[in-house]
Protein backbone atom coordinates (compact mmCIF):
# COMPACT_ATOMS: atom_id res chain seq x y z
CA UNK A 1 0.00 0.00 0.00
CA UNK A 2 1.11 3.65 -0.67
CA UNK A 3 2.22 6.08 1.71
CA UNK A 4 2.84 9.57 1.37
CA UNK A 5 6.40 10.84 2.34
CA UNK A 6 7.80 14.43 2.07
CA UNK A 7 10.22 15.36 0.11
CA UNK A 8 11.40 18.68 0.07
CA UNK A 9 8.51 21.04 -0.66
CA UNK A 10 6.60 17.72 -1.81
CA UNK A 11 4.12 15.15 -0.83
CA UNK A 12 5.14 12.02 -2.58
CA UNK A 13 3.45 8.68 -2.84
CA UNK A 14 3.67 5.07 -5.23
CA UNK A 15 0.44 3.70 -6.31
CA UNK A 16 -0.45 0.41 -7.61
CA UNK A 17 -2.10 0.19 -10.48
CA UNK A 18 -5.58 -0.98 -8.79
CA UNK A 19 -5.16 1.86 -6.18
CA UNK A 20 -4.99 4.09 -8.80
CA UNK A 21 -8.10 2.42 -10.09
CA UNK A 22 -9.61 2.74 -6.88
CA UNK A 23 -8.75 6.44 -6.19
CA UNK A 24 -10.32 7.01 -9.37
CA UNK A 25 -13.35 5.72 -8.99
CA UNK A 26 -14.21 7.10 -5.50
CA UNK A 27 -13.36 10.89 -6.45
CA UNK A 28 -15.53 10.13 -9.95
CA UNK A 29 -18.28 9.39 -7.79
CA UNK A 30 -18.06 12.32 -5.27
CA UNK A 31 -18.32 14.43 -7.86
CA UNK A 32 -20.95 12.81 -9.32
CA UNK A 33 -22.72 12.63 -5.78
CA UNK A 34 -22.48 16.35 -5.99
CA UNK A 35 -23.49 17.08 -9.67
CA UNK A 36 -26.04 14.47 -11.34
CA UNK A 37 -26.68 12.62 -7.98
CA UNK A 38 -27.02 16.07 -5.54
CA UNK A 39 -30.33 15.15 -3.52
CA UNK A 40 -30.89 16.85 -0.58
CA UNK A 41 -33.27 13.69 0.89
CA UNK A 42 -30.00 11.45 0.28
CA UNK A 43 -28.28 11.07 3.50
CA UNK A 44 -25.06 11.73 2.46
CA UNK A 45 -25.93 14.72 1.00
CA UNK A 46 -27.23 15.39 4.66
CA UNK A 47 -23.73 14.14 5.68
CA UNK A 48 -21.62 16.50 3.77
CA UNK A 49 -23.81 19.29 3.81
CA UNK A 50 -24.97 19.27 7.58
CA UNK A 51 -27.64 21.30 8.81
CA UNK A 52 -26.68 24.77 9.65
CA UNK A 53 -29.51 25.48 11.77
CA UNK A 54 -30.80 22.19 12.61
CA UNK A 55 -34.10 24.21 14.65
CA UNK A 56 -34.65 26.49 12.66
CA UNK A 57 -35.26 25.58 8.91
CA UNK A 58 -35.98 28.76 7.33
CA UNK A 59 -32.54 29.86 8.53
CA UNK A 60 -30.77 26.74 7.48
CA UNK A 61 -32.73 27.47 3.89
CA UNK A 62 -31.53 30.82 3.87
CA UNK A 63 -28.13 29.49 4.93
CA UNK A 64 -27.89 26.51 2.11
CA UNK A 65 -28.86 29.25 -0.54
CA UNK A 66 -25.77 31.54 0.44
CA UNK A 67 -22.96 28.68 0.70
CA UNK A 68 -23.99 25.42 -0.51
CA UNK A 69 -22.72 26.53 -4.25
CA UNK A 70 -19.16 27.22 -3.11
CA UNK A 71 -19.26 24.62 -0.92
CA UNK A 72 -20.03 22.22 -3.88
CA UNK A 73 -17.65 23.87 -5.80
CA UNK A 74 -15.20 23.12 -3.71
CA UNK A 75 -15.77 19.80 -2.94
CA UNK A 76 -15.85 18.77 -6.55
CA UNK A 77 -12.66 21.04 -7.13
CA UNK A 78 -11.07 18.92 -4.10
CA UNK A 79 -12.04 15.66 -5.74
CA UNK A 80 -10.97 16.79 -9.28
CA UNK A 81 -7.30 17.93 -7.54
CA UNK A 82 -7.29 13.65 -7.06
CA UNK A 83 -8.12 12.47 -10.47
CA UNK A 84 -5.69 15.07 -11.41
CA UNK A 85 -2.44 13.86 -9.99
CA UNK A 86 -3.52 10.29 -10.36
CA UNK A 87 -1.10 8.79 -13.45
CA UNK A 88 -3.48 7.45 -16.08
CA UNK A 89 -4.50 4.04 -15.36
CA UNK A 90 -1.47 2.77 -14.50
CA UNK A 91 0.75 2.65 -11.54
CA UNK A 92 3.11 5.34 -10.65
CA UNK A 93 4.52 8.30 -8.37
CA UNK A 94 1.68 10.92 -7.09
CA UNK A 95 3.90 14.27 -6.45
CA UNK A 96 1.82 17.26 -3.97
CA UNK A 97 2.24 20.37 -3.15
CA UNK A 98 0.87 21.64 -0.02
CA UNK A 99 -1.98 22.76 -1.46
CA UNK A 100 -2.90 19.89 -3.18
CA UNK A 101 -1.64 17.69 -0.54
CA UNK A 102 -4.46 19.85 1.51
CA UNK A 103 -6.81 19.42 -0.95
CA UNK A 104 -6.62 15.64 -1.15
CA UNK A 105 -7.08 15.51 2.56
CA UNK A 106 -10.31 17.67 2.49
CA UNK A 107 -11.01 14.92 -0.69
CA UNK A 108 -10.23 11.81 1.01
CA UNK A 109 -12.69 13.01 4.36
CA UNK A 110 -15.50 13.41 2.35
CA UNK A 111 -15.14 10.19 0.26
CA UNK A 112 -14.53 8.50 3.79
CA UNK A 113 -17.67 10.39 5.23
CA UNK A 114 -20.02 8.86 1.98
CA UNK A 115 -19.10 5.38 2.45
CA UNK A 116 -19.41 5.79 6.07
CA UNK A 117 -23.17 6.62 5.67
CA UNK A 118 -23.33 3.90 2.73
CA UNK A 119 -21.73 1.39 4.97
CA UNK A 120 -23.53 2.61 8.23
CA UNK A 121 -20.30 3.45 9.92
CA UNK A 122 -20.73 5.04 13.27
CA UNK A 123 -18.44 6.67 15.87
CA UNK A 124 -18.23 3.41 18.07
CA UNK A 125 -17.89 0.65 15.09
CA UNK A 126 -14.83 -1.07 14.95
CA UNK A 127 -13.82 -1.28 11.30
CA UNK A 128 -11.72 -4.68 12.33
CA UNK A 129 -14.59 -6.17 14.16
CA UNK A 130 -16.94 -5.66 10.85
CA UNK A 131 -14.53 -6.59 8.30
CA UNK A 132 -13.84 -9.58 10.00
CA UNK A 133 -17.64 -10.39 10.13
CA UNK A 134 -18.31 -9.36 6.26
CA UNK A 135 -15.58 -11.86 5.86
CA UNK A 136 -16.90 -14.00 7.47
CA UNK A 137 -20.54 -13.94 6.36
CA UNK A 138 -19.20 -13.79 2.73
CA UNK A 139 -15.83 -13.09 1.62
CA UNK A 140 -16.53 -12.33 -1.96
CA UNK A 141 -18.93 -10.06 -0.86
CA UNK A 142 -19.24 -5.95 -2.09
CA UNK A 143 -19.22 -5.04 1.69
CA UNK A 144 -16.32 -6.95 1.93
CA UNK A 145 -14.78 -4.62 -0.51
CA UNK A 146 -16.33 -1.56 0.14
CA UNK A 147 -15.10 -1.81 3.63
CA UNK A 148 -11.69 -2.57 2.85
CA UNK A 149 -11.32 0.47 0.38
CA UNK A 150 -12.77 2.62 3.56
CA UNK A 151 -10.27 1.13 6.02
CA UNK A 152 -7.39 2.09 3.14
CA UNK A 153 -8.90 5.56 2.60
CA UNK A 154 -8.43 6.31 6.07
CA UNK A 155 -4.85 4.61 6.07
CA UNK A 156 -3.98 6.68 2.69
CA UNK A 157 -5.47 10.32 4.61
CA UNK A 158 -3.52 9.38 8.07
CA UNK A 159 -0.11 9.00 5.99
CA UNK A 160 -0.73 12.09 4.17
CA UNK A 161 -1.93 13.97 7.12
CA UNK A 162 1.50 12.39 8.94
CA UNK A 163 3.69 13.87 5.97
CA UNK A 164 2.22 17.02 6.32
CA UNK A 165 2.85 17.48 10.16
CA UNK A 166 6.21 15.89 9.54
Amino acid sequence: MSMFRRREDRYVATFAVDEVRVLRKVASEVVGLLTDGFDHTDPVVGRLFPEAYPDDPSGAEEFRRYTEGDLKTAKIDQAGAILAALPDEAGGEVRLDAEAAEAWLRALNDARLAMGVRLEIKDGTDLGEELDEAVATDPSSSRVFQLSVYAYLGYLQESLLLALID
